[in-house]
């Protein structure tokens, strides 16, 4: 699934054959999330607007949820898809139900101490979720208290993952660095360092051996968690990379930036030959894509 600032959402296969028709997204697309069954996806706006979509008809459910007065940078499900946060330019978190598309009491606004909200992710275990922007990452509870503020880079977090086990949590900044933390406390366990500019998107794979990071170096980079350095070449896009993202299955990464394109590399590929090349690319008519593999 991608979405853009052309205001559409699209279905792809793998080989880059489009599904259906493109879903009108209400303006500039900011930020997608998938239900864990593939049979949901919910999308925020720069109209600061979320809406549900039906994935097999390729429609809206309901009407849009109001209540972010600005664009929404970031979407996650909780683990048992019970709810939906989002995170705006707003300087808050919502929490929603997504069977009535109404903000879950009594935590119905998070105010925070972030400008932007630029991530939210849900714990694995979805007892707690984590923010970040312009300010520390902030741990909270499900239930919206605040738990521990974690401080320690230099510029806006713009990327947010949980270790499987709910251990960990990996950050990507605007200092152009990539750090591990210990989420029960907060201390800083690793910094990554070799993007020559912005991180703007992380993911995990899978078994939680490699990260993969996209930046404004117009660069993807898989990184060792054993080792800590990265691994192989960088993967190159023609302009800077805005989203990356893992298959479920861990065989694929798909990254969308700037040029417009979607690219879909091997990562057993690039883990054997420490070199890739693109295997499907797909062309699209404006410059901004958040691209989600399901």
């Amino acid at each position: 699934m991608s979405a853009s600032d052309d205001g559409s959402i699209r279905q792809w296969k793998i080989d880059g054959e489009p599904v259906g028709k493109s879903w009108d997204g209400g303006g500039a697309v900011q930020s997608i999330a998938v239900h864990l069954d593939d049979t949901t996806v919910v999308s925020g706006s720069v109209d600061g607007r979320l809406r549900l979509w039906n994935v097999k008809e390729g429609s809206m459910i309901g009407d849009p949820w109001v209540g972010h007065n600005a664009p929404v940078r970031c979407l996650d499900w909780s683990p048992d898809a019970l709810e939906i946060a989002s995170g705006s330019e707003d300087g808050t978190i919502r929490r929603w139900n997504p069977d009535t598309g109404r903000q879950i009491a009594p935590t119905i606004k998070l105010k925070t101490s972030h400008g932007w909200i630029m991530a939210v992710k849900y714990s694995p275990q979805g007892d707690k979720f984590i923010s970040g922007g312009d300010g520390p990452i902030c741990v909270w509870s499900r239930d919206g208290k605040l738990l521990i503020e974690i401080k320690g880079h230099d510029a806006v977090v713009t990327s947010l993952c949980w270790s499987k086990d709910g251990a960990h949590i990996f950050s990507g900044s605007f200092d152009r660095t990539i750090r591990k933390w210990r989420a029960i406390n907060g201390k800083e366990l690793v910094v990554l360092r070799g993007h020559p500019n912005a991180i703007r998107s992380l993911c995990l794979t899978p078994n939680d051996c490699y990260i993969v990071s996209a930046s404004s170096d117009c660069s993807i980079r898989i990184w060792g968690l054993k080792s800590n350095q990265a691994v192989g070449d960088p993967l190159l896009h023609d302009d800077e990379v805005l989203a990356v993202a893992m298959s479920p299955d861990g065989k694929c990464i798909a990254s969308a930036g700037l040029d417009k394109k979607i690219y879909v590399w091997s990562l057993e590929a690039a883990l054997e030959r420490h070199q890739v090349g693109v295997l499907y690319v797909l062309v699209f008519p404006y410059p901004f894509l958040m691209v989600l593999v399901v």
